[in-house]
């Protein structure tokens, strides 16, 4: 995966000891439903940082941090497992800088597919995503803990070129 960037609005670099409290902080407020507390997220993340095929990486704004993305390199394919945003940080590019800087890396190092799930109910997400060439694959019934649905979807890439390959939806969601 790709090293640290900065650009004119964020700063991005991978996960450490360091962040850990306030990754596990932003994650509870992006995701309240979710069961776990503080301690169990620190603890969570703190073994991603020693899996060999796991990066998390954060994004700064003006020394803030505003989003996270956890990914995992398999074979060809990264699974973006989370991507959250500090709820009053949404819709200002953060997220979007950060999958960017997946997909860079996915690209140069080898990956024919990035694969993820998103809530059925996440348009706005749905909408990052397919502006990136992501098509919906699947639907995973009562996927979350809430019961919500889960929409798989995919984006690949030639192998030959790194060129993101144009796909239809696999699935209707209507």
């Amino acid at each position: 995966m790709c090293a640290a960037l900065t650009t004119a609005s964020v700063t991005i670099a991978g996960m450490t000891e360091a962040d850990l409290q306030e990754v596990a902080a932003l994650e509870g407020a992006a995701f309240p439903a979710g069961a776990t507390g503080q301690a169990d997220r620190v603890l969570r993340l703190r073994e991603e940082l020693g899996r060999p095929w796991s990066r998390t990486f954060v994004a700064r704004a003006d020394g803030r941090l505003v989003a996270f993305v956890l990914v995992w390199k398999v074979a060809d394919e990264v699974h973006v497992l989370n991507l959250a945003t500090q709820p009053a940080d949404r819709r200002k590019g953060h997220a979007r800088a950060l999958l960017e800087h997946v997909l860079a890396g996915a690209r140069g190092g080898g990956t024919r597919h990035v694969l993820l799930e998103v809530r059925r109910s996440n348009a706005a997400a749905q909408e990052l995503y397919r502006r990136h060439g992501f098509v919906a694959t699947g639907l995973r019934r009562r996927y979350y803990d809430d019961d919500e649905d889960a929409v798989e979807m995919a984006l690949s890439f030639d192998p030959a070129t790194g060129a993101v390959v144009p796909r239809a939806d696999e699935v209707r969601l209507d």
